[in-house]
């Protein structure tokens, strides 16, 4: 079904771009790829750089983005590059869990989110090239997302008005994750591309991954593919935490594990081809990708040690399109659609196969850039979600559900001689229809608007103000859950007279930055209406604790600041210093203990980084620690966790061989070897992170 949509969509799409492009007058450049930036970003300040005096540094966001990539009211994260590489891990979760505010919700090492000011879940929306991951992972913190960090071109998170092009429930913010997949330039050489390889000690594991572009005349095509396996990862002390190990009762039936965790081994590999085809006004793409996991789940195991495991599988196809100057007064029109074939089965210890799940997805959206109306520039658009879930087996604990949503937003910007504003709006309604008898149809309707204001002070410094108002329909899994979830060790029971979920958030930015020292910090609060969490309810169903999603008013208030300079120059180096921290503190109205469960604890960091430039090749080195605090504001159904140390150190030597470039490099993680445990963690006192770890590795481009 989605094959045939999809070479229907794409047979009119290619249409259309011919004919547009045969209708335009001949362009002052030859390519739809050298004007795509700014077709696709507004340019947010009237003047030119050079006659303003209060630039300051850019932050660089991709050009898919229809705002603007100088100034945004809600400072935007953007990995790429050099920077990606040397943060990149195995999962969105750990390659993100660096950035001030921004944790990690590790079930082992194969399925990580990252967690943003505290939101997890279907707060933090995953995007791979701007349309959903179409996969499971919000459903639970076991079920892994399908982006490979490994192939990724670049990861960027969006927070403020930006989100909005997304949906309304991302009150954390977007990470979307790019992969080329769909290429929007004709590429200079024939041939271009990348490859990787490492291994480490800890738990042998090996990644190898290749990307290849090219494409001439008005095709561009792309290649790309990954493999990574590792065993069960080695651990400091005893899987299960000294707080655990205190308590009557463990939750195991065999003796606690020691310097290894069973269940944490993994198997994926994958890859994507992608083409497009692109002439001046326009262009028109196509990419297939699949995804093969076997990964343990840690946390769990019999009387012999061995554990559960969960396999997955995901077909993937993907359409993009864009069309420079479609009417009068629109500048671009860009096009996005993804639709998947999911499923996993997760096995029991035994090796009889439990639950399995199937997610058949389709996301669809349409932006267009408008012109200046009244000095505000800006994209309105149409997104459209089509999701069939379902879950068979003993441990199903939600029956199948078909979910359809619709949302109308509108982005834009407008410059001042003092200030820049953004703004948004977003109109959403969203139908969920389980397939159980005594189950009726759930429907939301959510309005969501944000406004943000950049305020330059001086020449290095800025500051920026930021309001939204978001409201998140349920889920379907907080409405209609029912059932055991041994992987997170409770029983779920969903809330079908659950309301929208509303949020009300406020935020202020205060930055410095000249050629040697750059200073953010940034406090925000939110205040949530109809606030919904799985409370605890203190019995217990089939020997688990139950859980029931309730909701209630809550307040999350958080503070995070980062810091860095070049202290020492000289003819051939530099040394340079950096800093960072983060605190936050959310809490329930509700009496007695007001806690959020999961809530990330404070942390503080410091790192020195060195230079050195040797003809037309680089050597550096990095040391980071950071110190994370115990965590001892706990909800009912929490233990406390244990404050821990992480020591880092990158090494890397770059060589420039004629147009190739070949990195080596030395990756140590917690070097000291501490026992971390992650609070955000499901599984946190069953499973603490790996142990000291180091890891080599090459990387070639050309």
């Amino acid at each position: 079904m989605f094959i045939h949509k999809f070479t229907v969509i794409t047979t009119l799409l290619i249409s259309t771009v011919i004919y547009a492009d045969s209708q335009s007058e001949p362009p002052s450049q030859n390519s739809y790829a050298s004007k795509i930036e700014s077709t696709l970003n507004l340019k947010l300040h009237s003047k030119p750089d050079s006659e303003r005096a209060d630039i300051i540094e850019e932050v660089q966001i991709f050009a898919s983005h229809p705002l603007s990539s100088k100034k945004l009211a809600q400072a935007s994260i953007s990995l790429k590059d050099e920077e990606l590489a040397r943060k990149k891990q195995g999962s969105i979760g750990a390659t993100l869990a660096s950035e001030p505010g921004i944790h990690q919700s590790s079930f082992g090492v194969a399925a990580s989110r990252p967690v943003i000011h505290g939101l997890s879940g279907p707060r933090v929306k995953v995007t791979q090239d701007r349309i959903d991951t179409l996969d499971v992972s919000t459903s639970s913190a076991d079920h892994a997302t399908t982006i490979e960090p490994f192939i990724a071109e670049g990861i960027e998170v969006l927070k403020g008005p930006s989100t909005l092009l997304y949906g309304s429930g991302a009150i954390g913010g977007v990470v979307n994750i790019r992969t080329g997949r769909i290429p929007n330039a004709v590429p200079d050489k024939n041939l271009s591309g990348a490859f990787e390889t490492r291994a480490s000690n800890n738990a042998q594991q090996k990644v190898n991954a290749l990307k290849l572009n090219g494409g001439g005349g008005s095709i561009a095509w792309h290649i790309d593919g990954f493999r990574r396996d590792a065993d069960n990862y080695e651990i400091p002390s005893l899987a299960e935490s000294s707080a655990l190990r205190a308590t009557a009762a463990t939750g195991t039936t065999a003796p606690p594990a020691k310097g290894e965790l069973p269940g944490s081994h993994l198997d994926l590999k994958g890859g994507g081809v992608g083409f497009s085809y692109i002439k001046d006004r326009g262009f028109v793409g196509l990419a297939i990708s699949r995804l093969d996991a076997l990964y343990g789940l840690p946390g769990e195991h019999g009387t012999d040690g061995t554990t559960p495991w969960l396999e997955m599988k995901q077909t993937r196809l993907d359409i993009e399109a864009g069309l420079e100057n479609p009417f009068t007064g629109f500048s671009n029109l860009n096009f996005r659609l993804g639709a998947n074939n999911y499923e996993h089965t997760e096995f029991e210890a035994s090796g009889e196969a439990g639950t399995r799940f199937d997610n058949d997805a389709l996301e669809a959206r349409i932006e267009i850039k408008h012109e200046e109306i009244i000095g505000w520039q800006g994209a309105i658009g149409l997104q459209y979600n089509d999701r069939d879930f379902g879950a068979i087996g003993e441990e199903a604990f939600i029956a199948p559900v078909k979910t359809r949503s619709a949302g109308l937003f509108w982005v834009a910007e407008k410059p001042f001689d003092n200030f820049d504003i953004e703004t948004g709006l977003r109109i959403e309604t969203l139908t969920h229809k389980p397939s159980g008898n005594d189950q009726h149809d759930s429907r939301h309707n959510a309005f969501s608007t944000a406004l943000g204001a950049v305020i330059p002070l001086s020449l290095n410094w800025s500051a920026s103000l930021h309001g939204d108002f978001s409201s998140r329909a349920p889920t379907a899994e907080e409405l209609f859950s029912n059932g055991p979830h041994l992987t997170t060790q409770s029983y779920e029971q969903g809330n079908a007279k659950l309301d929208e979920e509303r949020a009300l958030g406020l935020s202020g930015t205060l930055q410095y930055s000249t050629a040697n020292y750059q200073f953010e910090t940034s406090i925000y609060h939110i205040a949530f209406k109809d606030y919904i969490y799985a409370a605890h309810t203190g019995q217990e169903i089939d020997q688990l604790p139950a859980f029931q999603y309730r909701q209630s008013d809550a307040t999350f208030v958080g503070l995070e600041a980062q810091a860095s300079a070049l202290i020492k120059e000289w003819d051939s180096g530099e040394l340079s210093i950096n800093a960072m921290f983060d605190t936050l503190s959310a809490e329930l109205d509700i009496p007695g203990n007001d806690n959020i469960p999961r809530i990330p604890a404070t942390r503080w960091g410091l790192g020195i980084g060195s230079r050195w430039y040797l003809a037309s090749n680089t050597l550096s080195a990095d040391i980071n620690y950071v110190r994370t605090l115990e965590q001892d504001n706990i909800a009912d159904s929490e233990l406390p966790t244990s404050a821990y140390n992480d020591l880092r150190a990158h090494i890397s030597l770059d060589m420039q061989f004629n147009n190739s470039q070949v990195s080596l490099f030395i990756v140590g993680r917690n070097l000291t070897d501490d026992e971390q445990r992650h609070h955000t963690s499901f599984i946190k006192d069953f499973a603490p992170a790996p142990g000291r770890t180091l890891e080599a590795g090459l990387r070639l481009s050309f």
